[in-house]
């Protein structure tokens, strides 16, 4: 057992391995800018799907799109190894160590979903995510105390956007990078982080409430995911602003990502 996990952590350490997982980063950065657009189209009027199904979908009709998505499962599953590996093995040291691991634990499911997402789009089985959205909750509805358990849920996702939203505003995100010294590059990398956080906050926070209020009202037809809460969005006063700000927000996080997979400290 201790010679696999020295194995591991040699594996976790290699620069090569670090490199293919870092682009994990840059494959989510990619899929929130296309989710931006989408959902910038959406306010002016056109029709899409602002989600990670449809951002993939995207991604799979540009040329060579099979081979795109080879690349970005590949990059997504090192991230989501690289991560756990760090779980397992990684931050021994420090007060916060605990924090840092439940923090790799996240990461390492975000993507390891992510990348099943993709490798099902590569196999022909990719579910719209508003379809899929309610299936979920319609399983869960169907469990004991299922009402209780989606509510859950639901709160648990609105409280994520709200740390976003929070992490963003005090811009807790610069922790985890190495700011540069050239002080127009530093500002695009707190700016992007700053809007991006907070926008990101905003999107979870309402698909978060979409779960709770399916939940309630034992309609699991309205939680209808990321795509759902931004259309929904769309539908209120001023929405068109709103989502287009939201839209903006998304392009911003997309590039924070793209700048993480660049200056991450580790």
């Amino acid at each position: 057992m201790r010679k696999a996990a020295e194995v591991a952590e040699e594996a976790s350490n290699s620069q090569a391995f670090a490199a293919v997982a870092r682009g994990g980063y840059v494959v989510s950065g990619i899929l929130h800018v296309l989710i931006g657009v989408i959902a910038l189209q959406l306010a002016f009027g056109s029709s899409g799907e602002a989600d990670v199904s449809g951002a993939v979908t995207s991604l799979a009709s540009q040329p060579y799109g099979p081979l795109l998505l080879w690349a970005c499962f590949a990059a997504c599953a090192a991230l989501a190894l690289w991560q756990l590996g760090n779980a397992i093995l990684g931050h021994r040291n420090g007060s916060d160590k605990i924090t840092k691991k439940l923090s790799a634990i996240g990461q390492a499911i975000v993507f390891a979903a992510l990348a099943t997402t993709i490798v099902s789009f590569i196999a022909g089985k990719g579910q719209n995510s508003r379809e899929s959205s309610s299936d979920f909750t319609v399983t869960l509805l169907k469990a004991p105390f299922g009402v209780f358990l989606l509510v859950a849920v639901g709160a648990g996702i609105a409280i994520t956007g709200i740390v976003f939203a929070v992490r963003g505003f005090r811009r807790k995100f610069t922790k985890d990078l190495a700011l540069s010294s050239n002080s127009s590059v530093k500002k695009f990398q707190m700016g992007v982080g700053v809007v991006g956080y907070i926008a990101k906050g905003i999107a979870l926070f309402l698909v978060g409430l979409l779960v709770v209020i399916a939940s309630v009202r034992a309609q699991p037809e309205q939680s209808t995911g990321l795509d759902g809460g931004l259309k929904a969005l769309r539908e209120q006063p001023y929405g068109v602003y709103l989502l287009a700000a939201v839209a903006v927000g998304l392009i911003a996080y997309g590039l924070f990502l793209m700048v993480k997979a660049r200056t991450l400290r580790t």
